[in-house]
């Protein structure tokens, strides 16, 4: 069994867990972590215990979004950039092959 300590909400968290897990441990207690300081500007100052519910449940609310279908922005934003560089390829190829026929 492997240890990894995880911060999340300004306190350490020693977890033990599978060996090799903890780079993905390290991440969800990010996710978790981001969301509890997310929690805590959006009520100011609370204890403790009732930031890491509100950051859960900002993490529930995304996974339902998710889960039902809303589009991911991040995922959309790449979807729009893959597609301008597709184009710019084709102008790119289309350009050489011009070259190489006036050659």
């Amino acid at each position: 069994m492997a240890q990894v300590k995880l911060n999340v909400g300004g306190r350490s968290y020693d977890l033990a867990c599978r060996d090799g897990e903890e780079p993905h441990l390290e991440m969800l207690a990010g996710m978790l972590d981001a969301k509890a300081r997310d929690a805590g500007q959006l009520v100011g100052t609370t204890n403790e215990t009732r930031q890491l519910l509100l950051a859960g449940l900002l993490l529930a609310d995304e996974l339902s979004d998710v889960r039902a279908g809303a589009p991911d922005p991040g995922k959309a934003a790449l979807a729009r950039t893959l597609d301008q560089l597709a184009a710019r390829i084709e102008t790119l190829a289309e350009h050489l092959e011009d070259g190489h026929a006036n050659a």
